[in-house]
């Protein structure tokens, strides 16, 4: 039987990694032998405040576990910070293999009470940042002639849902996004 891991060697960037979803995925990566970089600034579920302790805490769980890990906490919803999280897993680990968008903020409202911040935000977080940490490493994996990005859609982007209006609009624009990254890569 053999003892080698699926992602044995690889580099793996997780946006939203401190809580939900982007932590399970983060502990996956490191038990299938990933180093991994756990992104995520600490915000509250509508995008306030910061708090490096949902980070910090992935990586002491993937080292307890004997994984491999370092903590990011830049913001994805801006191009440089967003560039930051991709520079920072080539110059600890040498390299990347993968980045997994998953990093994503609530400001729910029916439409017609909906702000133009929270609209704003939510598109932001989650289809710019999208593109920031992925174009980000787009000439990197061109270069190495590999690199694979996982992004995150949803059923409210698929086929809408109440008082979702900038979260469906992003996961819907995500769509979009991955298939031309798709075609272009």
């Amino acid at each position: 039987m053999s003892t080698t891991k699926s992602l044995d060697g690889k580099v793996i960037v997780v946006t939203g990694a401190g809580r939900g979803i982007g932590r399970e995925i983060a502990l996956l990566a490191a038990a299938e032998g990933a180093k991994v970089v756990v992104n995520d600034p600490g915000v509250a579920a509508d995008g306030s405040g910061t708090d490096a302790a949902p980070a910090d805490e992935v990586v002491e769980e993937i080292k307890k576990r004997g994984g491999t890990a370092i903590a990011n906490f830049e913001t994805v919803a801006e191009a440089v910070p967003a560039s930051k999280i991709i520079k920072m897993a080539v110059d600890t680990y040498g390299k990347l293999d993968g980045v997994v968008n998953n990093a994503g903020i609530l400001r729910d409202a029916i439409f017609h009470r909906m702000s133009i911040d929270a609209f704003e935000q939510v598109i932001k977080v989650h289809l710019m940042g999208s593109f920031y940490t992925s174009h980000a490493a787009a000439r990197l994996f061109r270069e190495q002639e590999s690199g694979t990005f996982v992004h995150f859609t949803s059923t409210s982007g698929l086929i809408g849902n109440f008082g979702q209006a900038n979260y469906a609009a992003a996961k819907l624009g995500i769509v979009g996004l991955s298939k031309s990254i798709a075609l272009d890569m």
